[in-house]
């Protein structure tokens, strides 16, 4: 299974880098002329939209938005979430007590809400709804990461490197920090499924990437009207959503099994 997910995420990964190689057509251009026209007609192997585009096209243009999103978002929110998860578990005190409020004060609040509240503040476009998603998102880091600084904080190697005096940061980047990586690796490859469903879940609503641009959540939403009479509409957008999240969730928990040293001893 962990194989074939792989392959698929590599086939995914070089549709989305690739685009304007592959794409028979052009995702923002159509013919009303040849509007709703179903799969497998001559030159549209996915069908057309409601406005005659290319709907492979528009499919494979859409994986471009949904990877870039996924991936940036969670490369900056584990970023920030894996610092200040750092500096909370290392230093403690007060400084442990106003970042751990502040997180679980975040994540008292639906993760969704939250997300369409900041999306609604900020407007509708791709810039935002990465920040929208890494603001949501990075509390989930902060608190992982400060749960394993407090245990390693206290292994003899990191007390015997306080012991000789070593200055604060070195600790942290030299003794810390490469023991909580794996942990920060395995959250943030399961995350990125998550962010890729969160996504298609804000665009579908309205508050995330805007048409023209194709993206797999307003893709489905674009074609909520047309279920009964045109389904690929919204099959093939649902199946790309599907087939990735389900590919990532594989590969993360193949590297939790391989990078997590409690289930290593199991």
């Amino acid at each position: 299974y962990t194989l074939f997910a792989v392959g698929i995420l590599f086939f995914i990964l070089s549709m989305a880098l690739g685009a304007s190689l592959i794409s028979p057509h052009s995702p923002t251009e159509g013919n009303l002329l040849e509007r709703l026209q179903p799969p497998l007609t001559k030159g549209h192997l996915l069908g057309t939209d409601t406005l005659g585009r290319d709907f492979l096209s528009r499919i494979i243009y859409g994986a471009r938005v949904s990877i870039a999103v996924g991936v940036t978002t969670v490369l900056i929110a584990g970023f920030f979430g894996t610092l200040l998860g750092l500096i909370s578990g290392f230093y403690g005190g007060w400084i442990d007590r106003i970042l751990m409020r502040f997180v679980d004060m975040q994540l008292s609040f639906p993760f969704v809400v939250l997300a369409l509240t900041i999306a609604a503040i900020l407007g509708p476009s791709f810039r935002n709804i990465i920040i929208t998603l890494a603001v949501s998102s990075w509390v989930i880091y902060a608190r992982l990461v400060r749960g394993e600084v407090l245990g390693i904080k206290e292994q003899q190697y990191v007390q015997a490197a306080f012991t000789i005096g070593l200055p604060n940061w070195r600790i942290i980047v030299m003794h810390i920090l490469p023991n909580v990586l794996s942990a920060v690796i395995v959250l943030a490859s399961l995350e990125v499924g998550r962010m890729i469903i969160s996504e298609a879940a804000i665009s579908f609503l309205g508050f995330g990437i805007q048409p023209p641009t194709p993206a797999w959540g307003n893709m489905l939403s674009e074609g909520q009207d047309y279920m009964t009479t045109s389904w690929w509409l919204t099959v093939f957008p649902g199946l790309a959503i599907v087939i990735t999240t389900v590919a990532v969730n594989v590969v993360g928990d193949k590297l939790r099994d391989k990078l997590d040293p409690k289930l290593r001893l199991e």
